[in-house]
């Protein structure tokens, strides 16, 4: 499938001294399953015989169909750096595949392959740099986590202040041993609030590395008797989690958001990937945040983008254009979060981004004005729309734009859908704290 060859995997988990394999895989709703096999089952992992039961995984298969193959992508051999040197174990990612050896529908990977081919079709190659945030809290007595912040650092702030140093450079560590490029690791705005961002690289790869970043933090941070959650807004009244996605399409060695000889350096094409991103952001939105948490964090006033709108320096903008240019010209969606289903928001990302370049969308004005300081009626007369406002309104945007039943395919987008409107309606039938303190003796 890539680099990596059957014998050279066989030759280094036996090098490694690997004695257990766990093959991953993602659930619609970016969740990590896996299965773990011994290594004497490994030349049968990468054969793709290993088989499991699909009925039990969010959004795959009906009880009478559900017989599902894991075929691992060579590549994402690696091994877990915090488990035991002896009896070792190793990780493979996998595609899923159905009982005649078909790719299976429901599979995210699959569903991103599938519009990263039509871009290579096209001649594009996305490349793709994150900055996940997420919070270390602290646990009780029997490890269940606490609403309760590791520390009251702020942003860049250093050791003592800073209590989640260690635990975000074991992190960093592991990381690294498992393959990453890790450009940056700090404290952020809140208390008790971590980023660690990863080299840009092809789409597929930070996807991978997305989903593995989020399953290795919560294990190293329970090494440390904390709990690390990318819960969008856990905390009232501070900055939320986000995780900013950093953008370009390159063409060989060129990068295609580059043209010196136009205004800010940024490319026609570069332009219209803009404009088809905001054309769809509304019903993306369901799927870059979605979660009922999502929208507590998007709201004005915490540094959060919620304005429909491109610049290339305001940070008020969803979508912005950093400084760099040559091969570091790229754009910067600000909304995304962390909870997102890395695949199908690469997938759906990229779609609309193509939607914008074959059609030729015009992104309209950069905006230069502080958005978060202008008045409703100011940014109607400027015609700037804002994202939905809720996980509810976003499936409505969803379910209106034909483009994300199209990239996410019949499987996906039903099964979504339906996981995530029983989500809405479990939240909005619930009794919530604020509505006891706000409403119980008062009336």
């Amino acid at each position: 499938m890539g680099g990596l060859a059957k014998s050279q995997i066989l030759k280094m988990a036996e090098e490694q001294k690997v004695k257990f394999v766990r093959l991953q895989f993602t659930d619609i709703l970016g969740i990590v399953k896996n299965v773990a096999i011994t290594v004497e089952q490994l030349e049968d992992a990468l054969d793709g015989k290993i088989m499991f039961d699909g009925s039990s995984i969010e959004g795959f298969v009906r009880i009478q169909e559900s017989d599902m193959y894991l075929k691992p992508d060579y590549d994402t051999f690696t091994l877990f750096p915090w488990r035991p040197k002896e009896e070792a174990v190793a990780r493979l990612i996998c595609d899923v595949y159905d009982a005649e050896g078909r790719p299976f529908a429901g599979c995210p990977r699959g569903v991103f392959r599938k519009v990263l081919a039509e871009a290579e079709a096209l001649g594009f190659e996305l490349k793709v740099g994150p900055e996940p945030e997420f919070f270390l809290f602290e646990t009780d007595a029997e490890g269940y986590p606490l609403v309760k912040v590791h520390d009251h650092a702020g942003y860049f702030d250093l050791a003592p202040a800073d209590r989640g140093e260690d635990a975000r450079r074991e992190i960093v560590l592991a990381l690294e041993a498992m393959g990453f490029k890790i450009e940056a690791s700090h404290h952020e705005v809140a208390p008790s609030q971590h980023e660690i961002d990863f080299k840009y690289t092809n789409a597929l790869t930070t996807a991978d590395h997305i989903a593995t970043f989020r399953f290795v933090t919560k294990n190293i941070a329970q090494k440390f008797g904390l709990c690390a959650t990318f819960m969008p807004k856990p905390v009232f009244g501070q900055n939320g989690s986000g995780m900013h996605l950093h953008q370009s399409l390159f063409r060989g060695e060129t990068n295609l958001f580059y043209d010196p000889e136009r205004e800010l350096g940024l490319s026609e094409l570069a332009l219209h990937y803009i404009g088809g991103i905001l054309t769809h952001a509304k019903a993306l939105a369901a799927i870059t945040n979605p979660c009922v948490n999502s929208y507590k964090r998007l709201v004005p006033g915490y540094e959060a983008p919620v304005y429909l709108s491109w610049s290339a320096k305001n940070r008020s903008a969803l979508i912005r254009v950093p400084a760099a240019r040559g091969l570091g010209t790229r754009i910067e969606l600000r909304n995304p979060d962390p909870t997102a289903n890395p695949y199908l928001a690469l997938a759906v990302i990229l779609k609309a981004g193509l939607d914008g370049i074959k059609n030729k969308i015009d992104p309209g004005p950069q905006r230069f004005n502080n958005i978060f300081e202008m008045t409703v009626a100011e940014r109607q007369t400027a015609g700037i729309d804002s994202l939905p406002g809720s996980l509810k309104e976003a499936l409505g945007y969803m379910e209106q734009d034909p483009l994300l039943r199209e990239t996410l395919g019949e499987h996906v987008y039903t099964n979504f859908l339906r996981a995530k409107e029983l989500e809405w309606d479990e939240y909005r039938t619930q009794v919530h704290d604020w509505e006891v303190k706000r409403y119980l003796q008062v009336y």
